[in-house]
C-alpha cells in the first residue's frame, strides 16, 4: 500500500509540474525517465544493499572525522567557553562554526583543480545520457557542491545564450540544492544517511520538475559550456584563507537569518494565536501540506507534525525547520525521518527567490528582472523537486 500511494506521489507531482509546463510539446520525456530511473537506482542502493549501506557509512565516517577535525579549531579560539548542552550557544559555536572549516576544504579542493574536474565530466556525463544542455548539466552538479550565487556566477559568461527557460532551469537547480559547505552543519542536527542521500536525489529532482516546467531544446552546434574559473587564489594557502572568510561570512549570515527568521516566526505565530484562538502558522502549513505528506509515505498520525516542518522550511529556511525538526526525532517513526531529512535538505524557500534573482541581477540586469517575474513559480517548482526527492526515499524506508 505504501508503494501504490508513493508511486501516486510521483504521478500526482510531476502532474502538477506538467499542468504547469509553458511548452508542453518539447517535454524531454526521456531525459526525465532516465533521470527517475537514476533516483531509484541511487535510492535502493544506498538504502536496501550491503554496498550502499557501507559507502554511506563511508562517507557519513569522513564527514564526522572532518568535523572533529574542525572542532579542534573551534575548540582551539573557543575552548575557554562553557554552554549549557542543548543552548543556542552550542549549536552556534558546534555547528555553525564548523561551516569555516568545510568552505576552507571546498575552497582548497577548487583551488587544486580536484571539484573542477569531477564537475566538469560528471555534468558532461550527466548531458549524454539524459541529452539535456551542457550547461544545465554542469549547472546542476555544481549546485551540488557551490550556494546558489557562486553557482550561477560560474555560468555567467552562458548567461547572453540563455532564454527563459534554460534561466528557469539554471535558477532551478540552485534552488533545489545545497551548498557542500553547510552539508556538515546539516549532518551536526539530522542523521547523515538521510542528509548525504538527498545530495544526488535533489539533483535529479529539480532537473526532472524544471524539464517539464520549462522544456529546453538546444541545437546540437550552440550546445557548449564555457565556465568560469570560480577560483581567484593564486597559491594553496590564498585558498585556504580565502575559503575561511567566506566560511565565516555564511555562518554569520546563517546566524543572521536564524535570529531574524525565528524572531519573525515567533511574532506570527503570536498573532496567528490571537486570531485563530491559539493555532500556529505551522499547525495550519501542517494541515494544508497533509494530503501531499500522507502520499509521499509519511504515516498518518505524524503527517500533521510533518507537514508542519516542511512548511516551515518553506516560509522561513532549512535550518529553522531542521532545528524544530531536530527536538522531534524521538517521537516519528524512521520513515518520517527520512523522508522530512530528505525533504528539507534543499534551498527552497522564500529567502532563496531573493538570493538568487538578486545574483542573476548582478550579471545581467534584464534576466535579472525576468528571474523576479518568475520567482514564486520557481519556488513552487522547487518545492516540488523536494517533494519528489522525499517520496523517492520513502519508497524504500
Amino acid at each position: 500500500m505504501d508503494i501504490l500511494l508513493g508511486l501516486l506521489a510521483v504521478v500526482v507531482i510531476l502532474g502538477i509540474a506538467f499542468v504547469m509546463s509553458n511548452d508542453k510539446k518539447n517535454i524531454n520525456y526521456f531525459g526525465i525517465g532516465v533521470m527517475l530511473v537514476a533516483q531509484l537506482i541511487t535510492t535502493f542502493i544506498m538504502f536496501k544493499t550491503t554496498v550502499g549501506a557501507t559507502i554511506i557509512n563511508g562517507i557519513s565516517w569522513g564527514f564526522n572525522k572532518l568535523i572533529e577535525f574542525g572542532s579542534e579549531g573551534v575548540g582551539f579560539v573557543l575552548g575557554g567557553f562553557a554552554f549549557e548542552e542543548g543552548g543556542a550557544g552550542v549549536f552556534f559555536f558546534n555547528v555553525l562554526l564548523l561551516i569555516i572549516f568545510f568552505a576552507t576544504i571546498l575552497s582548497v579542493l577548487t583551488y587544486i583543480k580536484v571539484l573542477p574536474f569531477i564537475i566538469k565530466y560528471v555534468g558532461l556525463g550527466l548531458s549524454y545520457i539524459t541529452r539535456l544542455p551542457k550547461v544545465e548539466s554542469f549547472n546542476a552538479v555544481n549546485s551540488i557542491f557551490f550556494g546558489q550565487s557562486e553557482a550561477i556566477i560560474a555560468i555567467k559568461s552562458q548567461f547572453k545564450h540563455l532564454n527563459n527557460n534554460r534561466l528557469y532551469i539554471v535558477s532551478a537547480s540552485a534552488m533545489g540544492s545545497v551548498s557542500a559547505s553547510i552539508v556538515g552543519a546539516y549532518i551536526g542536527i539530522l542523521p547523515a544517511d538521510y542528509v548525504l542521500v538527498a545530495l544526488p536525489l535533489n539533483m535529479f529532482s529539480a532537473l526532472i520538475v524544471a524539464s517539464l516546467i520549462a522544456p529546453v531544446r538546444v541545437p546540437k552546434e550552440e550546445d557548449r559550456v564555457d565556465i568560469q574559473d570560480v577560483s581567484n587564489s593564486k597559491s594553496l594557502f590564498e585558498a585556504m584563507g580565502n575559503g575561511a572568510l567566506d566560511g565565516g561570512k555564511i555562518a554569520l549570515i546563517v546566524a543572521a537569518m536564524l535570529i531574524a527568521f525565528i524572531a519573525s516566526l515567533e511574532l506570527v505565530n503570536a498573532i496567528f494565536a490571537g486570531l485563530f484562538n491559539g493555532l500556529t502558522l505551522q499547525e495550519t502549513l501542517g494541515y494544508i501540506i497533509s494530503p501531499i505528506a500522507i502520499l509521499m509515505g509519511i504515516p498518518t498520525a505524524e503527517v500533521l507534525d510533518a507537514g508542519s516542518i516542511m512548511g516551515t522550511k518553506i516560509v522561513t529556511n532549512e535550518f529553522v525547520a531542521m532545528l524544530e525538526f531536530q527536538g522531534m526525532l524521538e517521537n516519528v517513526s524512521e520513515k518520517t525521518i527520512g523522508i522530512v531529512t530528505v525533504f528539507l535538505t534543499s534551498f527552497a524557500n522564500f529567502s532563496s527567490i531573493g538570493i538568487i534573482a538578486g545574483t542573476v541581477q548582478g550579471i545581467d540586469a534584464d534576466k535579472g528582472a525576468k528571474v523576479s517575474g518568475f520567482g514564486f513559480k520557481l519556488l513552487i517548482g522547487a518545492t516540488l523537486a523536494s517533494m519528489l526527492s522525499g517520496t523517492m526515499a520513502g519508497l524504500f524506508l
